[in-house]
């Protein structure tokens, strides 16, 4: 049964969609391409032909061909223009002719329906491949082991790591001292699971924030670059939590000026930058994210600011920021 499962996970699967899908179609083509990527299925996307001639007298005939070119298991392909959204579930077998084909229609009356309609088809299809594998492996017992292990080494690129890329901005507030300052943002993020992911971002050359007192004034700039971990890998879900926890540097400088005699002074720092990061995205056009997120940040040592004999504010204990990206998994 193992060896089943492995098979069953290393399957290629094609999700056939129409040539000008409605917006329900490409609802259900997002909502399918997300739930057989978090099954470890290797999927892809192609349009059906638009006429007769360039499909052939036989629609079903070119889906076979399809098969056959592509050394394909299934097919899911999305029915356009029903009354209720639909998939055709292919399965496609070593011997010509003995395709399988099931309608899965959408509930009635159901909550998210395009969401359960995706569910429901690919339980199907993962149901007939199991039972279909099952037959294949008793029709041929003589088939060895090895040759089953290496379909499993294949495994789709969705259950291997995927590089993700973001750029964004960052709002980093003191609230002791009231300062605020905006810098851009770069988040690099490597996957290692279906919701896990090694992360490591930057930001600098912003905005400076202005400390003013009585006695003077300071303009404070900061730069960080942290790395860590994610609980934000591709997932099939449009609207996801996001947890994280990093470590890193921050580069601390303050330029001040005082009232006459008294004289100004410049200062820079280096401190150990943690941060511990809380937010949620969205997923838009399958693979594209927009991020949103509130992070802590503890600095040691800490940054303490005077202006004169006065403590005008500390840096680093904590610091707030949030950030805001758009990024996606290529």
């Amino acid at each position: 049964m193992c060896l089943v499962a492995w098979r069953v996970q290393a399957a290629t699967v094609v999700i056939v969609r129409p040539v000008s899908p409605s917006p329900a179609a490409a609802e259900t083509l997002s909502r399918l391409h997300g739930e057989l990527l978090a099954v470890g299925l290797s999927v892809a996307v192609v349009a059906r032909p638009g006429s007769a001639a360039s499909a052939g007298n036989n629609p079903r005939a070119w889906l076979e061909r399809l098969a056959t070119e592509g050394a394909l298991d299934a097919a899911l392909e999305i029915i356009d223009g029903t009354p209720q959204p639909a998939v055709d579930v292919w399965i496609f077998s070593r011997e010509p002719g003995r395709e399988q084909v099931t309608n899965v229609v959408s509930e009635r009356g159901a909550d998210k329906p395009v969401e359960r309609l995706a569910i429901r088809a690919v339980d199907v299809l993962r149901s007939i491949l199991i039972e279909s594998r099952l037959n294949e492996t008793a029709a041929h017992p003589s088939t060895p082991a090895p040759t089953v292990a290496k379909a499993a080494a294949s495994a789709s690129p969705a259950s291997r790591g995927r590089l993700g890329l973001a750029l964004g901005a960052v709002l980093l507030t003191d609230f002791e001292g009231g300062t605020t300052a905006v810098a851009p943002l770069a988040r690099v993020e490597w996957a290692v699971g279906t919701m896990l992911a090694l992360q490591g971002e930057a930001a600098g050359l912003g905005s400076h924030a202005q400390l003013t007192t009585q006695g003077g004034s300071a303009r404070i700039a900061q730069q960080y670059t942290v790395a860590g971990v994610c609980a934000c890998g591709p997932a099939a879900r449009r609207l996801r939590p996001t947890l994280a926890l990093s470590a890193g540097v921050l580069h601390t400088s303050v330029e001040g000026q005082a009232e006459s005699p008294a004289q100004g002074h410049a200062v820079a720092q280096w401190s150990l930058l943690v941060q511990a990061s809380l937010g949620a995205r969205l997923t838009f056009f399958e693979r594209y994210e927009l991020s949103l997120a509130a992070h802590a940040q503890l600095a040691q040592p800490y940054v303490a600011v005077y202006i004169g004999e006065t403590a005008a504010t500390t840096l680093g204990r904590p610091t707030f920021a949030l950030t805001l990206t758009v990024g996606g998994w290529p």
